[in-house]
């Protein structure tokens, strides 16, 4: 923050946190159907958009109350044109979801925060295909054409920027990037690794890092890792590599297992937060840029709470 406004990115000396495992929180801690893994369905009932405030307002209300930010994500990580067919939705509709995810988010924000600038709404926007298999790959010309509608309406809405999360190719960040910037929003890309470190298209996150700034022109704002422990990508991480830099947040999963394990488990792992919360605290030492610090799948309001507590002394505290 300068003179009280948002400096974008995040510098390490204004973090701003996440919210966790939305989808695994609704399906196994909540008991809810989601067909598709998808929540922006919830957006068009009434029941359905209390069920998304009653989730969010715990993780908005820590961000206040320790006096830090938060990138307040739409529900919208299933909200393209596939899995939206799967779901008897037309790109119509959709292009209505997706705005009104962003007027949803920013009406939240009013209701729960004072001071909007603290507050980020966030377009999210999620792989065409499955995040957990590099299946469905698009050159990056095709996944601009692609991804490009659901920006613009992220855009229409009035989103502050976008995130591309559980990335697994380079292709389609680099699309996605690019459809950003000809819409003109900030943009942010979050890859996924298996417990290898790897993306699960075979290449290395650095390759891909390097690739999308290379291909884009340095586009993305900054770059995350989501939805892998951080068991498995703590070991290619170093603080003096210049591609290591760019990746400014973090949105683990609480668990240690592998995708396909994921895949397959019909319980939630929750792991250990406060274990989760002191890997954290480790990386950030060692790379003093990461400054946006959330969960993935199994996290929950507590991760979050724990992550806070142990990542973000007072003096690191928004002003």
């Amino acid at each position: 923050m300068t003179g009280g406004r948002f400096v974008f990115p995040p510098s390490n000396e204004a973090i701003f946190l996440t919210d966790g495992g939305l989808e695994t929180t609704l399906v196994f801690l909540e008991g809810m159907d989601l067909p598709c893994f998808a929540a922006f369905p919830l957006l068009r009932s009434k029941e359905g958009r209390a069920k998304l405030e009653r989730y969010f307002e715990p993780y908005i209300r820590t961000a206040i109350e320790r006096d830090v930010g938060f990138i307040l994500d739409t529900p919208t990580w299933r909200a393209n044109t596939d899995w939206a067919a799967k779901l008897d939705v037309s790109p119509e509709d959709l292009a209505d979801v997706n705005r009104e995810a962003v007027r949803w988010a920013s009406s939240l924000r009013d209701r729960l925060s004072d001071n909007n600038e603290r507050v980020l709404i966030n377009g999210a926007i999620g792989p065409r295909g499955d995040g957990y298999r590099a299946d469905a790959q698009m050159s990056a010309e095709e996944a601009q054409a692609y991804h490009a509608p659901q920006v613009e309406a992220f855009r229409e809405g009035g989103a502050d920027m976008v995130s591309a999360v559980t990335m697994n190719y380079a292709e389609e960040a680099i699309g996605i990037a690019r459809a950003a910037e000809a819409l003109g929003l900030p943009v942010v890309i979050s890859f996924t690794v298996e417990t290898d470190g790897k993306l699960a298209s075979g290449e290395t996150l650095q390759s891909a890092i390097e690739r999308t700034d290379r291909e884009t022109g340095h586009i993305p704002a900054y770059y995350m890792i989501n939805c892998a422990h951080p068991t498995h990508f703590d070991g290619i991480l170093s603080e003096r590599d210049e591609w290591t830099r760019r990746i400014r947040g973090l949105r683990a999963n609480a668990s240690t297992k592998s995708h396909a394990e994921l895949d397959e488990s019909t319980e939630l792992d929750p792991g250990d937060p406060d274990d989760l919360a002191r890997r954290y605290r480790g990386l950030r030492e060692r790379m003093t840029q990461l400054a946006v610090l959330g969960g993935c799948c199994g996290t929950d309001h507590r991760h979050i709470a724990a992550i806070c507590e142990a990542c973000v002394p007072t003096s690191s505290r928004l002003s």
